[in-house]
C-alpha cells in the first residue's frame, strides 16, 4: 500500500455516540495524550478464503444464527422480565420495576440512588478494585512488561515472544508497534482484563482474538484496543470511580461483588463476548464499534437490572461465554 494511503481513527472518549476523527498518513507517529482509550485503526483483511467450501459457508452461517438467536432469547428473556414487573409494581421507573424495594435506602439529590449500607466484605472488595482502577500502565515499569509478555504467551502459545516493541503486536489488535502506547484512559486493569479473559475462559478469547466466530467484516475492530474500550466503558457504566456505586447497574454489581471478587473480570469477559455477538448479528464494520458498544451497554445495564440474579452466571447473555 502505498505510503501515502490515508488512516482513519476513531478517538472513542464515550460511549455516547460522540466521535472525533483525524486523518493521517500511514507510518506516521502519533504522540497525543488522551485522558480516555482510542480505538486503533489497525484493521484486519477477512481471514476465509475466496475457494471456501460449501460445508465450511455453511458452518458459518449456522454459527452466526447461532449468535443471532441467542441474542433475540436473552432480550426477550429482559422484555418477559420487564412485562412481569410492569403487572407486579405498576408503572414507574426502570428501578422500580426491575429490583426490589428494599435494595436501596433513599433516593439522594439529582435523582441518584443510595444503596443501603455495604458489608465489610463488599466496601474492601470495592476499594481494591477501585485502587486498580486508578493504576496507569507505565511501559517503564518491570511489572507492567511482563504482564504485557504474559499476554502474548497466552494468546500465542506456540510463538516466539516478541521484543516489547515489533510489528508483531499489530496482529493482536494493538495500535502501532508498542502496546505501552494505546492504554491511556484504560490503566493497567484493562491489562489485567484481557490476561483474566486469556486464563478464564481460553476458547473463547482464542475464538475473539482470532475472530473465528461468524462472517467477519472486511474493517475488522482491532482485538487489543477494543477490549481497552470495554475496561472503560463498564468502568463509567457500573459507577466505580465515584465514592459509592449509585446507578442501577453499579448497584447490582456490588451484590455480584460480595458474592465472587473476580466480578469485575468476569463481568468483562461477558461483556467481550457480548460485543463481538452484537458486532456480528448487526453485520458492523470499524467505524460503527462505538454503536456496537454502545448496544452492548445498553444490554448488560437491561440484564443487570433483573430482580433475582445472584451472580454473573445467571445473567442471560451468560450462554454466548460459555458455549
Amino acid at each position: 500500500m502505498a505510503s501515502a494511503t490515508l488512516r482513519r481513527r476513531l478517538h472513542h472518549g464515550d460511549v455516547d455516540g460522540r466521535r472525533y476523527e483525524k486523518y493521517d498518513t500511514t507510518g506516521g507517529s502519533e504522540t497525543e495524550s488522551l485522558s480516555e482509550p482510542l480505538l486503533g485503526s489497525s484493521c484486519r483483511r477477512d481471514e476465509f478464503s475466496e475457494d471456501r467450501t460449501l460445508e465450511e459457508i455453511w458452518d458459518e452461517e449456522q454459527k452466526r444464527q447461532q449468535v443471532h438467536w441467542t441474542l433475540i432469547f436473552s432480550q426477550l428473556i429482559v422484555q418477559w422480565a420487564q412485562w412481569i414487573a410492569n403487572i407486579v409494581f405498576g408503572s414507574g421507573s426502570l428501578v422500580g420495576r426491575f429490583l426490589p424495594l428494599h435494595a436501596f435506602s433513599r433516593v439522594g439529590t439529582g435523582g441518584r440512588l443510595l444503596p443501603s449500607t455495604l458489608s465489610p466484605l463488599q466496601e474492601e472488595r470495592l476499594k481494591n478494585l477501585q485502587r486498580r482502577l486508578e493504576v496507569p500502565f507505565d511501559g517503564s515499569r518491570t511489572e507492567h512488561q511482563d504482564a504485557l509478555r504474559q499476554l502474548w504467551r497466552l494468546a500465542y502459545p506456540h510463538r516466539e515472544l516478541p521484543p516489547l516493541k515489533s510489528e508483531l503486536w499489530k496482529e493482536m489488535g494493538w495500535q502501532g508497534t508498542d502496546p505501552s502506547t494505546d492504554f491511556r484512559g484504560g490503566g493497567f486493569i484493562s491489562l489485567e482484563n484481557l490476561i483474566f479473559f486469556a486464563k478464564t475462559y481460553p476458547e473463547s478469547f482464542q475464538r475473539l482474538l482470532h475472530k473465528q466466530d461468524g462472517t467477519r467484516s472486511e474493517w475488522e475492530y482491532p482485538f487489543a484496543v477494543a477490549g481497552i474500550n470495554i475496561s472503560f466503558m463498564l468502568a463509567q457504566m457500573l459507577d466505580l470511580q465515584s465514592g459509592q456505586p449509585s446507578s442501577v447497574a453499579g448497584i447490582r454489581f456490588l451484590g455480584f461483588l460480595e458474592e465472587e471478587e473476580t466480578a469485575f473480570d468476569d463481568l468483562y469477559c461477558l461483556a467481550f463476548q457480548m460485543m463481538d455477538a452484537q458486532w456480528l448479528a448487526k453485520r458492523a464494520s470499524y467505524m460503527e464499534f462505538n454503536d456496537v458498544l454502545k448496544s452492548t451497554r445498553t444490554q448488560l445495564e437491561l440484564e443487570l437490572a433483573i430482580e433475582d440474579i445472584s451472580n454473573i452466571r445467571d445473567l442471560p447473555s451468560f450462554t454466548l461465554l460459555g458455549r
